[in-house]
């Protein structure tokens, strides 16, 4: 991995991702490298960085595109990512006021909206104190796993 920077808070947030939704391994990946975080046990737990080896050629530059459906950039700090594929509810029942608005001040732990994946209702949590940036799902929105689901700031 010479050359390369570990992402310490990406691998915290996804450390963390295991103990909140109980899965014993979390993925996620870029063009350039792939994190793998796993745990076998209740205290244990590995993490393995893969990197490509140098093209040849130097790549192009990267930059931040928005994600498929017209989300956030993939890569913004701050970003509320989802742990898992299912459908997205910014509201705790269907007539209820959402969880939170662009603007709202939030809590680290505080729960900011919920995806539901196999009948299973997975809070998404505030990684970090803040305040509501952006929302990129509507109530009862289809989600993939990584997919930025909000920006706090």
């Amino acid at each position: 991995m010479a050359g390369h920077q570990v992402d310490d808070e990406l691998i915290r947030r996804l450390a963390a991702l295991l103990g909140e939704t109980g899965l014993t391994e979390i993925e996620y990946e870029t063009k350039d490298w792939r994190v793998r975080v796993g745990r076998q046990g209740p205290a244990a737990g590995n993490v393995a960085i893969t990197v490509p080896a140098p093209a040849a050629v130097a790549p192009a530059p990267v930059t931040v595109a928005p994600a498929a459906g017209g989300g956030a950039p993939a890569a913004v700090r701050g970003a509320v990512i989802s742990p898992v594929v299912g459908t997205a509810y910014v509201a705790p029942e269907p007539t209820a006021p959402p969880f939170v608005r662009v603007g709202d001040k939030v809590k680290q732990g505080q729960t900011v909206l919920i995806v539901e994946a196999m009948k299973v209702m997975n809070p998404i949590l505030a990684p970090q104190p803040g305040t509501v940036a952006q929302v990129f799902v509507a109530n009862g929105q289809p989600v993939e796993f990584g997919e930025v689901l909000m920006v706090i700031e």
